[in-house]
């Protein structure tokens, strides 16, 4: 059944469920029984629900008295552990929320309980979603499926590496600069950032408010475009979403055309070549791609967005900036940690301290700074009008006559999945590793991260990955080529 659980996909699963040929139970089951084989080994999951086989056999009876399957009916996913499940400990893979118990279901996991999905269990990540190797959790780092000495990418490594290793068969994310796309790329699966407003973040911990937003992590990107259909659309409690106005139909996705022109933006190259960031064998794997959509039918042009440059400078003061705020909250008065002081101040030092990793504590002083009196202005208020005009490139390249580009195209990561430890040490090499995603979010725009084969790198064979990034509300078209490719 190993075997048969790698091959099933979210749309047959459901055809075998209507036909009566596997049961919600059944694939629960299988799931749990490779939990207990591999996540000692890969640390993907932080907690596992017994009720998950309980909840499987309702959609069972349910189905079996006649009522149609839903969408997800009995799809177990695993959910990364900063999206609140009502009950259930939230902890955002820290010390500070161990022990914190959600008091009620974000609008994604609303949804997904509805279409009927089943949640097997909460995956580990980076520590408050900061990172881009799920190394930071306070719960041990989580090990690539492929290989075990490897990270599994972040910030959201758990659901990827739990997918990736047949623990479930579909995960939910959450993407502030590469955290569902970057994962994905170095686990072989398929991971969606869609556009900033389509899909709700109410009840995910907020680490960026501006950038943040929930995703689907997937096998294929047909079932990547189901679980969006799902989650997607306007919700009161989420003021920044709007009604979905975009099409996920392959007709929405042409409007009778037969291609596409893409857009490789040669900002991103000026990285490649020996020694400089961008590993051979994913520029090999990248002209591939372009030759092969070039037999499609598709054109390819060069573009240019000239800000790139200042893309990770950027997002490297707003993300801390907007850290330091949200982050403020967590001071063990109301939930979470607690740690007794002299005094009122001595109280949130102790808490903090113990509570907060390395990485978080580095991003909250950071952010601190930046927004300080004297600084504000010459960090991040600059970098906001930065952010500006980063938007304006993407504008420019997707609209006529100067651009007139569909769908940009991108590697993920300059690299396949690098070892646990070797940039732990270096912090900008290892923001370095975010060069390629942090603009979709930066911009609002979707982006999707699909597998492009492998690469061999120390004898070992690692999961290449390309980016689809299209304009804003038009998910349609990654859902379009993505399946082309």
């Amino acid at each position: 059944m190993e075997t048969e659980l790698k091959n099933l996909t979210i749309k047959k699963f459901q055809e075998l469920l209507k036909e009566d040929k596997i049961s919600s139970r059944e694939i629960v089951n299988v799931c749990f029984d490779n939990i207990n084989k591999k996540n000692k080994g890969i640390n993907a999951l932080l907690e596992v629900f017994d009720d998950a086989f309980k909840e499987a056999e309702k959609e069972d009876q349910r189905i079996k008295s006649g009522q149609t399957p839903k969408p997800l009916s009995g799809v177990p996913f695993a959910i990364k552990d900063n999206i609140m499940m009502e009950g259930r400990i939230v902890s955002a893979a820290s010390r500070i929320l161990a022990n914190h118990r959600a008091s009620y279901d974000a609008t994604a996991i609303k949804k997904l309980r509805e279409a009927g999905a089943i949640f097997l269990g909460r995956a580990n990540m980076d520590e408050f979603a900061m990172g881009s190797s799920s190394e930071n959790s306070a719960f041990g780092p989580v090990k690539n499926p492929y290989d075990l000495t490897r990270v599994a990418g972040g910030s959201s490594g758990g659901p990827a590496a739990a997918l990736a290793s047949d623990m479930c068969l579909a995960g939910l994310g959450s993407d502030t600069g590469g955290s569902i796309r970057t994962p994905a790329a170095f686990c072989g699966v398929v991971g969606l950032k869609p556009t900033y407003g389509a899909v709700s973040r109410s009840g995910l911990i907020a680490m960026a408010s501006s950038l943040d937003q929930i995703g689907p992590i997937a096998k294929t990107i047909e079932d990547a475009e189901i679980i969006f259909n799902v989650i997607k659309g306007k919700d009161p409690a989420d003021s920044t979403t709007v009604e979905y106005r975009g099409s996920t139909s392959a007709a929405g996705a042409t409007r009778g055309r037969t291609s596409f022109t893409i857009g490789i933006p040669k900002e991103y190259f000026s990285l490649s070549g020996k020694n400089k960031g961008l590993d051979e064998g994913i520029i090999d794997k990248f002209k591939t791609s372009i030759e092969k959509l070039k037999k499609l039918g598709h054109q390819i042009k060069e573009v240019s967005l000239p800000h790139t440059e200042y893309v990770l400078s950027c997002y490297y003061i707003i993300v801390p900036a907007e850290i330091s705020a949200n982050l403020a909250r967590f001071d063990g008065v109301k939930y979470g940690l607690y740690k007794e002081g002299k005094n009122l101040f001595e109280d949130y030092l102790k808490t903090r301290g113990a509570g907060f990793g390395k990485e978080v504590r580095r991003r909250i002083i950071l952010g601190t700074y930046v927004l300080s009196a004297g600084y504000y202005e010459a960090y991040y208020q600059r970098a906001q009008k930065v952010r500006v005009l980063i938007k304006e490139d993407f504008k420019k390249v997707f609209s006529p006559p100067a651009g007139g580009v569909d769908i940009l195209l991108t590697p993920v990561s300059p690299t396949p999945a690098f070892k646990i430890g070797e940039k732990t040490d270096d912090p900008v090499k290892m923001y370095l590793a975010d060069i390629f995603t942090v603009s979709a979010n930066l911009a609002g725009l979707p982006a999707l991260s699909l597998p492009n084969g492998f690469v061999e790198l120390e004898g070992t064979k690692l999961p290449s990955a390309l980016q689809l990034i299209s304009p804003w509300f038009e998910e349609e078209k990654l859902f379009y080529l993505g399946k082309q490719l």
